[in-house]
């Protein structure tokens, strides 16, 4: 069973030369950035291989939490994903994600989800009924991680192209119905975060790129690069002071983006020193005080009329941070 697990890794997990900026064609500021982002993708690839391995969805803890601080939110992330596509093979179990999400996974909740998501960008749609995602709060980010996927693999169609797909058909069911409009904002949020990455982690790269989207699309584009450079980093302070200028109409989208990449990293207690920086710049105020202001968002949290509980959530982080961002 051990040589059958080995060879499942080996047939399942992608190349790490998939994540080199120069293959991916992406925007190189400096040594250091290349190296931050690619390490990134090889600790994504990790945590993706250990679980492709494991026999069960915990079965990978041990290795992953022996990745360093910084990218074991990345590993988990991988790790999801890998799980979600093995639960989308004709033979795969179905309980993987679960056992996942029972255990150490939980503390990576989020990154897990948007894990789910990368699977569903590799899944054919016939089988994207296996996805596990059965939090309604939640599920938009599988579509996070499906934006996210899209932009970093398919760059010149969704980033240079920027390809948007009518009527994407998820979430399914009756919640999902009713909000399926909200899809592609999901997905903008996912191309937003990978945007940081196809811009190299350097401000005027990312602003630029995300400025020749439809206007329309800029919100969520921000929100999710305020997250990526919250929580990935590769800048130094006076790049993320230049970030927050460049994209100053849209500070309410980055503080909220800030906001949410403070509470994945603070509930799995993976902060760092970057993420403290970015998010008194970006929310004006520490990593656990704006993890405060997400949970305390959640109270009577539900759907608003047209507005999926998401999208409500969004929106009163936002408010919260109002003092700051027109400070």
């Amino acid at each position: 069973m051990s040589l059958y697990r080995a060879m499942r890794r080996r047939i399942l997990t992608p190349s790490v030369a998939e994540t080199r900026m120069d293959v991916r064609g992406f925007h190189v500021k400096s040594d250091a950035g290349r190296e931050l982002l690619e390490t990134v993708g090889a600790s994504f690839l990790a945590g993706y291989a250990y679980a492709a391995e494991a026999r069960t969805g915990r079965d990978a803890e041990p290795r992953l939490e022996q990745v360093p601080t910084r990218f074991r939110g990345f590993a988990y992330e991988g790790a999801a994903m890998a799980l979600a596509v093995r639960e989308g093979l004709p033979i795969g179990r179905k309980t993987l994600v679960a056992e996942f999400l029972s255990g150490r996974g939980d503390d990576h909740v989020y990154m897990a989800y948007v894990g789910v998501g990368w699977a569903m960008a590799r899944l054919p749609r016939f089988r994207w009924g296996t996805l596990h995602a059965p939090d309604p709060l939640l599920r938009w980010l599988v579509l996070d991680g499906y934006g996210f996927h899209q932009a970093y693999f398919r760059t010149e169609k969704y980033v240079g192209r920027h390809f948007q797909e009518l009527d994407f058909p998820w979430p399914a069911g009756p919640a999902g119905g009713q909000f399926q409009w909200y899809a592609n904002h999901a997905i903008d949020q996912g191309i937003g975060r990978a945007m940081w990455f196809v811009g190299g982690t350097d401000p005027e790269e990312v602003v630029r790129l995300i400025n020749r989207f439809p206007a329309e699309r800029h919100a969520d584009l921000y929100a999710g690069a305020g997250l990526a450079a919250t929580y990935a980093g590769g800048v130094d302070e006076s790049e993320l002071r230049r970030f927050w200028e460049l994209g100053a109409h849209f500070r309410p989208q980055i503080a909220q983006g800030a906001a949410f990449a403070a509470g994945a990293r603070a509930r799995a207690g993976l902060t760092v020193p970057h993420n403290e920086l970015a998010t008194q710049i970006f929310c004006g105020t520490s990593v656990d005080a704006a993890r405060k202001v997400t949970d305390e968002a959640l109270v009577g949290l539900t759907d608003s009329g047209r507005l999926p509980a998401w999208e409500v959530w969004r929106r009163r982080i936002s408010a919260a941070f109002a003092a700051h961002i027109t400070a």
